[in-house]
């Protein structure tokens, strides 16, 4: 992980340690409220009339202590450099994760973050099932969120794996969804963790292995 550096959103509150994204200088606490640490971060990108679109910054977080049990669990020794099986036991364990995204292109709508979740976790869906769409399944990320809210500059989404299997979305700290199933959580963080990634997720993943080699 880069350099880390500490910062407070006023004189009176307690200093935060946070994590810069060098892209678009987003600063991500080094660990959330609930304990689960920052293991990595990365920026989406999309091609609107040609051009390359910085999207949203995200960070990828988890319940270390859990993943490090596991990994030495089924791994046993660190191995040389990440495996794909250290990818797939974080894709597939019943541990939290939280996945932080903060939007930095301004005008973005709920309903075109739903549009854009919903044809990638149906794709990772398919991989995952042998071809089944569930486009029902993968709809429910964003649940209740209402399309008409404009997520100005900034504003925040999370997405939790908690330990169960239940995916829980939240948008600017308001629950809009909450859904009990193994596979939706498993296709959501495969996106960000699958060897199959996008090619601007690649950097995060990699970051995300050597955090998890840093556990052994």
């Amino acid at each position: 992980m880069a350099t880390f550096q500490s910062g407070s959103s006023n004189a009176a509150a307690k200093e935060v340690a946070v994590h810069i994204e060098s892209k678009t200088g987003i600063a991500f606490p080094v660990k959330l409220n609930d304990g689960k640490s920052l293991n990595c971060v990365g920026l989406n990108k999309k091609s609107i009339l040609g051009l390359n679109i910085k999207v949203y910054g995200f960070a990828l977080y988890a319940d270390n202590e859990k993943l490090k049990s596991l990994l030495k669990l089924k791994i046993g020794k660190s191995p040389a450099k990440p495996t794909e099986e250290m990818y797939q036991l974080a894709i597939d364990g019943d541990f939290g994760m939280t996945i932080k995204i903060v939007t930095v292109f301004s005008g973005l709508k709920v309903s075109m973050v739903k549009k854009n979740f919903s044809e990638a976790v149906v794709e990772s869906i398919m991989k995952l099932t042998g071809g089944q769409k569930n486009e029902d399944l993968a709809n429910k990320i964003l649940g209740s969120a209402s399309d008409k809210i404009k997520l100005a500059t900034g504003s925040e989404l999370e997405i939790s794996k908690l330990q169960g299997y239940v995916l829980e979305t939240k948008v600017n700290g308001e629950l809009v969804s909450r859904v009990e199933s193994e596979l939706l959580c498993r296709a959501y963080f495969r996106m960000y963790l699958g060897e199959d990634t996008m090619e601007c997720d690649k950097e995060s993943r990699e970051m995300f292995g050597q955090s998890m080699l840093s556990l052994f």
